[in-house]
Formats: structure tokens, C-alpha cells, sequence
């Protein structure tokens, strides 16, 4: 293909279905919308590891966390091992990112010319606490936050997000149209990501009081599995909802949702009334999803669809108009795109075998055959979790646990697990061979957990980092973090 410009727009925590063109009959994203009108959405898309930093370390890099060691919140990637942007730094392409990195911090050399206003993991460090993972896990008290804080109103995120969007339509004016082309513009805005306060005239477009609550989010009906029986007695968000403030909380989300929507729209509109528009391609994505209240869980680390299944937009040209792949696709694809982009590469990934281009992909008839593979060691995880997705199948491996399996065309709400039925049993069992093909889930458990327990000793133990207390949210540049122990 032709040498472009690339411009990626990645949100936090937006889950793939929460947007008009994903077929929501609720949440209001007109310019997402139009966005996917232009070009080519994927609607299978997945986060590699949902959750902040492996998720983006995985996305720079091509790479799976346990191939990086980048597995957790407490392992922010740090540029040892080579990403994309190095790779196209190396070939003269301009790289630069404005807001939202989630790096270790702002003196590690990760490729980019240039960043601007980055947020970055907490003192260098990250999360601790999800580094103690033998139970009985700690009690994560900072997730009260998630709770208090929803309605309408400004928060800290979504202030940065303004600043992000300055800096951004800056750039494209200012600084752009003097650099040599092609290169490649990532923005990285955090919201719909918990506070779950939205601007209020966004807010405002979603009254709490004619909101459904979020499925399965009685007790009664929650999945009985033991690792989620072990993750629930770490995050004890759900203990801090009612039904009042679960409505509000949803309509929060909803809102950042809109928020993000009018946010991508103006950069996109900065792109289409600049001189480089034609030669210039789009992508709009997301580093994990929020269960939202689903199954008494909130936030992300699982491999339900409402955690892991991530939005994603390709528009520009050469890319197919209006169209939709159902392929299986994740973040590891980026590093072969964004090389294909740029002219350099030829679509597939020099990095990791799996890896596609999703330009390629996009100009190909639909892979039901393409296997997606990700994996969860970070907060809250007892054991290891890997999920394989293939055609209308998703594979759940809990390292020691039962295994889940759904088939999504028939159950998309994911509430009838397949794995402890006989019928399935050759289904189940073919999944576990692939898996057993790629890596032993058990050893990769183990040695992560040793990997992870010599960070925590280099911290003082369980017990130094249980009296810190836990933290909510990372806080954006220029702001501290607040701890909880109680």
C-alpha cells in the first residue's frame, strides 16, 4: 500500500459494545458512528490483557505478556523490549504521542520523538498490591472510589482529556504540516475510564431513572467459579452499589462515552480539514472494556465480552467503506499496522508470528479460522487466565480451575457456559490442545507468580505494601493518587 500518515485514537476502558455503530440503542457516539461509516469496524475485537499497562505494553510491543514480562500493573513498560515505535524511529518516521502512555516514566526511551502531556504509572512503579496473588488476596478498599464518585460534573480525567484534545488539535495545525511524511500521531485520552462523572451535558442525555441495571448483577445470579469467587473477595466494589447509584454510575459511563465521542470527533475533523487528510488513515480503538455492573463486577480483568472485547475503527484510504469484519483481531495487531501504514512492512509482524496487519485484514474476506489469543495475571487473579477466540467460540483457561466455553452466536451475553457439558466435551477438549500448543498454562502461572513475588520483596513484602493501602485510579499529570486501607 501506499505510504501514509497514521493517526490512532486509543480510549480507557471503553467496551466495544457501548457505541451506536456496535448496535447500542442507548449510548449516543455520532461521531464514531460516522467514523465507522467511512471505513472498516471489527467487530471481534479484543484487549490482549485487559487491563491498563499490559494491555498497552502488548500494544507497543506486538508481543504477549508472557513473552515480556510486561504482565501487570506493576510492570510498566519500560522500552526493553523494542516496540513500534522504535522500529519505525529507526526508519525515519516521526512518532509522537500526546496524553495517556502508561509507561514507567517519562525518562525510559520508548521511541517516541516526542510525548506530550503523558500520564505515566504512579511513582514509576504502579500497583502493588496486584503483585500479592496467593489467597487470601488483599481487600482492594481504594474501589469505594468507584462508587462514590458518579454523577454529573468534571473530574481530574476528564480535564486531562481537554488538555489532550488542546495539545492535539495543536499539533495537527502547528507542528504537523513541518514534518517529514509519512508519520504517525497516537493520542490517548482516559476516559470513559472510572471516575464515572461525566460532563454534564453528557450526563444529561442519559436520565439514571430509565437505564436497565446491568444483567446478572444479583448475587443469586452471579457465575459460580472459584476465581471469581477469589477475585470478588479482593474487589468488593459491588458491596458499595445499590440499585440508585448502580443507574447513576451507568449513566456516568454513558456519558464519558459521549464525552470521548465528541472528543475523537473534533481530531477528526482537525484530520479532514488538513492539508495531509488524503494522505492520512484513522484508527479508533480502546486498550480493554468495563463490565459496568454485569455480574456484581466492575471495571475490567476478565474475559467477558463486556471486559476484553475492545471497539476498533479502521477508516482512510484504501480501506473498505462501510464495512464490517467479524475476523478475530486484538492489540498485539497494531505493530504490523502501523508498519504496513507507514510503508514499512509488507502486512504481516516481525515480532510475533500471529500478528496481522489489520489493512490486510480488512481487504480480506471474514476468518472465522483466525484464533485470537489473550491472557490476565494482574490484580485480583488467584491463577492465570487465558482466553482463545475462534469463530463463534471463546475458550476461558484458569490455570488449576475449571475452564469456561461459550459459543457467542447462540449465548452473546455470555450466561450459559458450555465447559461442564457433555456435548461439548470434543469442543473443550480442542481448545485445551491449542492452548497446551501455545505455552503450559500452569508453568507460565508459575514462573509469572515467582517474577512477580521478587518485585514485591524489592518493595518490602505483603505486608509493607498492604499498610500503603490500595489506590484507585492513576492520577494524571500534575495530581496525586489517593490510598485506602480501609
Amino acid at each position: 500500500m501506499t505510504p501514509q500518515n497514521l493517526v490512532i485514537i486509543m480510549a480507557d476502558e471503553h467496551a466495544g459494545r457501548y457505541a451506536g455503530y456496535a448496535g447500542h440503542t442507548v449510548v449516543q457516539t455520532p461521531k464514531m458512528d460516522r467514523l465507522a461509516e467511512r471505513g472498516t469496524r471489527f467487530t471481534n475485537a479484543y484487549s490482549t490483557s485487559p487491563i491498563c499497562m499490559p494491555a498497552r505494553a502488548a500494544f507497543a510491543t506486538g508481543r504477549y505478556p508472557h513473552d515480556t514480562g510486561y504482565v501487570c500493573n506493576a510492570t510498566p513498560y519500560d522500552g526493553r523490549v523494542p516496540g513500534w515505535p522504535q522500529q519505525l524511529g529507526r526508519s525515519g518516521v516521526p512518532v509522537t504521542s500526546i496524553g495517556k502512555l502508561h509507561y514507567r516514566d517519562a525518562t525510559v526511551d520508548t521511541g517516541f520523538a516526542e510525548s506530550l502531556v503523558p500520564m505515566h504509572a504512579p511513582d514509576g512503579i504502579g500497583d502493588l498490591f496486584g503483585l500479592i496473588r496467593t489467597p487470601p488476596l488483599p481487600v482492594r478498599y481504594g474501589v469505594r472510589q468507584v462508587a462514590e464518585q458518579v454523577g454529573p460534573g468534571e473530574s481530574s480525567y476528564s480535564r486531562y482529556d481537554r488538555l489532550i484534545l488542546e495539545n492535539t488539535l495543536r499539533w495537527i495545525e502547528e507542528t504537523a504540516p513541518n514534518l517529514p511524511e509519512p508519520w504517525v500521531l497516537f493520542v490517548s485520552f482516559v476516559c470513559p475510564h472510572f471516575p464515572l462523572i461525566a460532563p454534564p451535558e453528557f450526563y444529561d442525555l442519559y436520565d439514571p431513572d430509565r437505564l436497565d441495571l446491568p444483567k446478572a448483577c444479583r448475587p443469586e445470579d452471579w457465575p459460580q467459579h472459584p476465581w471469581f469467587d477469589a477475585f470478588r473477595s479482593s474487589y468488593i466494589t459491588d458491596s458499595f452499589f445499590d440499585d440508585d447509584r448502580r443507574r447513576k454510575a451507568i449513566a456516568g459511563y454513558f456519558g464519558l462515552c459521549s464525552f470521548v465521542d465528541s472528543l475523537l470527533g473534533q481530531v477528526v475533523d482537525a484530520v479532514d480539514g488538513s492539508a495531509f487528510a488524503e494522505r492520512t488513515q484513522l484508527i479508533y480503538t480502546s486498550d480493554h472494556g468495563d463490565n459496568l455492573g454485569a455480574r456484581g463486577l466492575w471495571q475490567k480483568s476478565n474475559f467477558y465480552e463486556e471486559s476484553a472485547h475492545i471497539p476498533l475503527i479502521l477508516a482512510g484510504e484504501g480501506v473498505p467503506r462501510n464495512a464490517v469484519r467479524t475476523t478475530p483481531v486484538s492489540l498485539i495487531d497494531f505493530y504490523p499496522t502501523v508498519l504496513e501504514a507507514t510503508g514499512h512492512g509488507d502486512g504481516s509482524s516481525p515480532v510475533n508470528p500471529d500478528a496481522r496487519s489489520l489493512f490486510s485484514i480488512a481487504g480480506e474476506p471474514d476468518d472465522p479460522g483466525r484464533e485470537v489469543f489473550c491472557e490476565y495475571h494482574a490484580a485480583g487473579a488467584v491463577n492465570g487466565v487465558y482466553m482463545l477466540r475462534q469463530g463463534p467460540w471463546k475458550y476461558i483457561h484458569y490455570a488449576n480451575m475449571p475452564a469456561q466455553l461459550f459459543n457467542l452466536d447462540n449465548d452473546p451475553e455470555e450466561l450459559d457456559d458450555l465447559a461442564s457439558d457433555p456435548a461439548y466435551a470434543e469442543t473443550l477438549k480442542r481448545f485445551h490442545t491449542a492452548l497446551s500448543v501455545r505455552l503450559d498454562p500452569v508453568a507460565v502461572d508459575a514462573d509469572i507468580k515467582a517474577a512477580q513475588r521478587k518485585i514485591l520483596d524489592s518493595h518490602g513484602g505483603a505486608e509493607a505494601v498492604l499498610a500503603r493501602g490500595s489506590m484507585g485510579a492513576s492520577p494524571p499529570p500534575g495530581t496525586q493518587s489517593r490510598r485506602r486501607t480501609e
